[in-house]
């Protein structure tokens, strides 16, 4: 069997070895977080120990971190439960966002970006002008397909001469960039274990001391009554260890940016009509979106996967469905361009050898398909 060339981090990351010991140790253990005996106790440190460590990760006050499902669950939280009466949403966020958004019932106005990704901050302004308010403004840090980076503070400032709140996805940038919520100046932030090394299904918000949050799911009132529901005791204290794994790992993404920076030289060596889409925009270090014409998205992910190679088509939540990427469409792409692109994402255990096999991989699907 070939070895197996993991390049799609921006799906979800390996699971590291610190999680899964820390893992096993809370599931050898008891206790529902909210049982006032000694059993419940532990399970209520345990929790409160990841919550510091989230919230170390995004400089944020524990009290201020909001345990979740995961991203997709965040995201729906915080655009159906702050009270906003209108919603601003960039035209390359993730999926759940515009379907919250729909879900919402509330006016919504997609703020276009630059073709390199980058929001368009006079369009934005013009939106807010119009929009009913109090607005919602939703912008990704970074984009899960492209890895561009948005000057998130520079659009709260505008936000917040129309009194709108803002909300900014991290769940991408959280590992990859280092992240402080308060110098970010954001009312909202939602992050995703599993894109840090953590186990999937679990996630959380960061809001500010003021923002309102009302919680989509009643009950215990768990959470300070903003997420009710038994806290997911393991996979909670996973997402705590994946935080400071994460936060060590920012030293890693020179070397990972290297190893990116020459798959994508290597690439347009081969091949003139090859596009590296939003190269000119700041960018996520292990993010790469390639575009080869005439070969579609999905005979691509086909072929590097009989190569023993795993890259995406668009975002995982999406690449099972055989759609154009909105992302590519809202900076400017022709369908049957967009349509012929693939997302590669390195990650912590990527190697030189894995950038290697890709590049080999990519030269003879080119190859072949320009012989016929």
């Amino acid at each position: 069997m070939k070895r197996l060339v993991y390049l799609d981090y921006n799906a979800t990351s390996p699971i590291r070895s610190a999680v899964i010991d820390t893992m096993t140790a809370v599931m050898q253990s008891v206790g529902n977080p909210s049982s006032v005996h000694a059993a419940g106790r532990g399970a209520r440190a345990k929790v409160e120990e990841a919550r510091a460590q989230v919230a170390a990760l995004v400089n944020a006050r524990p009290r201020d971190v909001v345990f979740t499902s995961g991203g997709t669950e965040a995201s729906n939280t915080v655009i159906r439960g702050v009270g906003a009466a209108s919603i601003l949403v960039s035209a390359i966020e993730h999926d759940c966002v515009f379907a919250a958004a729909k879900e919402s019932g509330l006016p919504t106005y997609v703020i276009p970006t630059s073709d390199q990704g980058v929001v368009d901050m006079e369009a934005l302004r013009g939106l807010l002008e119009k929009a009913e308010k109090p607005a919602l403004v939703s912008v990704m840090l970074a984009n899960n397909e492209i890895g561009a980076i948005q000057d998130v503070a520079a659009i709260v400032a505008l936000a917040k001469e129309f009194g709108a709140r803002v909300f900014t996805d991290a769940v991408q940038a959280a590992g990859k960039i280092p992240l402080d919520f308060k110098a970010l100046g954001v009312d909202y932030l939602s992050l995703s274990a599993h894109k840090l090394g953590g186990p999937q299904g679990v996630g959380a918000i960061v809001l500010g001391p003021t923002a309102p949050l009302k919680s989509l799911i009643p009950g215990g009132g768990q959470e300070l009554s903003r997420r009710s529901g038994t806290e997911n005791v393991a996979g909670i204290a996973g997402f705590g260890t994946a935080a400071m794994e994460a936060m060590v790992g920012l030293g890693d993404m020179d070397r990972i940016r290297a190893l990116r920076d020459k798959l994508e030289s290597e690439v347009r060596a081969t091949a003139n009509d090859a596009i590296v889409v939003g190269s000119g925009a700041d960018r996520l270090a292990n993010t790469s979106c390639l575009i080869m014409p005439g070969v579609k998205g999905e005979t691509q992910v086909m072929h590097f996967d009989l190569n023993g190679i795993c890259v995406s088509s668009g975002s995982a939540c999406s690449s099972g469905k055989v759609k154009v990427s909105h992302v590519l469409t809202a900076m400017g792409f022709a369908p049957e361009l967009a349509e012929c692109s693939i997302r590669v994402s390195l990650g912590y255990r990527t190697t030189e050898e894995d950038v290697d096999a890709f590049v080999a991989a990519w030269k003879s699907i080119y190859t072949r398909t320009r012989a016929r």
